[in-house]
């Protein structure tokens, strides 16, 4: 019903703005120059109501707005957000408006309205549009009034052809970011896009925050680690994510625990899936071996992967920014061999890729890394910390990422 009416509304825009083009003078610009000075807009469905990739990346951006010698000025729609949110962003160069009142019907429809005003008010140089979901609201506002959009795609949800009116918006946008090599290429090959619009823009890791460090005693004395070669991840638990591939990894401990029998497994996050999870880990005879430590908040998080001797997630990534957080903190990385971490491991050159549900495979890389931590680190790059964190951060690091944000932005003026 929302959506609807949205494309009503739009239908009579789109026959405001042709009847307005052909009142033009012979030879004049059909586009609508935006107003001097007019700050850009982007709009996000949820970043401070939950923690996740999308909303640290988002994060991410906010952040490089702010620390240019001149910050950008935009303006910010959150669908999902609410005013009393802890939002550390929100300065007079960046303003932000929130959308959640009553119910995710009346909010989109809320948010709706009050786009369209905006675009008709302000008229925005340029519109950057957060997640698919909301391109086809974005095309069906900016197309007809001339207003170019961007719009940024973070993995899987571009990976199958879409919707026909997704599809569209997609297509017909002026630019669209995407964080790996991978994760481009499948979306153009499987929705008909045009690769030279597309930029990488991949995702950064906070290299002060990350760091090397000392295993924490309290932690391992939490955990019941003492004496243990701790291989760990950080994922989801929920029962429509399993490609972060924690079952794969229980089904491998077996093996592994006959190579390395001082191996425990521990697995940060949660989700409706711990329980079948838990029973596996019994069925396979290692349920004393598996730790499951529920959520951890993001400023815990770095004393936990130095407990890591081996991070392993053979998982299905757009691009995977825990390799990332790992290898910032010296710790070796097992990844699956078909996605969008290519790019964080540069190509299996800072860590192990692997068949993504291939337990058997999950085993023998586990073997190896640990192996190698404990017979010579120095006969084998992967697993030396000092060198893994210099290789990321080059790559990889706040500072790099703020400098493709303004190139991509620059470009796309």
């Amino acid at each position: 019903m929302t959506f609807g009416l949205t494309m009503q509304v739009s239908s009579k825009i789109s026959s405001i703005s042709l009847k307005q083009s052909s009142l033009k003078k012979p030879g004049q610009d059909s586009a609508i120059a935006p107003p001097p000075h007019a700050p850009s807009l982007f709009i996000f469905i949820e970043i401070f109501a939950r923690e996740g990739g999308i909303q640290s990346y988002v994060k991410d951006i906010f952040r490089s707005l702010l620390d240019t010698e001149q910050p950008t000025q935009a303006d910010v729609f959150l669908l999902r957000d609410q005013p009393n949110c802890e939002n550390l962003y929100a300065t007079p160069n960046l303003r932000f408006r929130y959308f959640k009142r009553r119910s995710p019907q009346l909010d989109r429809l809320w948010m709706a309205i009050a786009l369209l005003l905006y675009l008709l008010q302000v008229r925005p140089p340029r519109v950057f549009c957060g997640h698919i979901n909301l391109a086809p609201l974005v095309w069906c506002f900016c197309r007809p009034l001339r207003i170019p959009y961007t719009v940024m795609t973070h993995g899987k949800e571009v990976w199958e052809p879409l919707p026909w009116l997704s599809r569209k918006a997609l297509q017909q946008a002026d630019q669209i970011w995407t964080v790996s090599r991978y994760s481009r290429d499948r979306a153009a090959r499987s929705n008909q896009l045009n690769p030279d619009k597309i930029r990488l823009m991949p995702c950064a890791v906070d290299g002060d925050r990350f760091t090397p460090g000392e295993k924490s005693a309290e932690l391992i004395r939490r955990y019941n680690l003492e004496g243990s070669t701790v291989l760990m991840t950080v994922a989801r638990l929920w029962s429509g994510d399993i490609y972060k591939g924690v079952d794969v990894t229980i089904r491998a401990l077996p093996t592994i625990a006959q190579a390395i029998p001082t191996v425990k497994y521990l697995v940060i996050g949660r989700g409706d899936d711990q329980p079948r999870l838990a029973q596996l880990a019994e069925d396979m005879g290692v349920g004393d071996r598996v730790v499951f430590a529920g959520f951890v908040p993001t400023e815990d998080l770095p004393d936990h992967y130095r407990l890591a001797d081996g991070y392993v997630m053979p998982s299905q990534e757009g691009f995977g920014i825990v390799y990332l957080e790992a290898m910032a903190c010296g710790v070796p990385v097992i990844s699956g061999d078909a996605d969008g971490s290519a790019d964080p491991l540069q190509n299996g050159a800072l860590g192990w890729q692997v068949p993504h549900r291939d337990a058997i495979a999950v085993a023998q890389a586990c073997i190896e890394l640990l192996q190698a931590q404990q017979a010579d680190p120095a006969s084998e790059l992967r697993v030396q910390g000092a060198w893994l964190r210099a290789q990321t951060l080059e790559k990889f690091s706040k500072v790099a990422f703020a400098q493709r944000l303004q190139e991509s932005i620059t470009s796309a003026k």
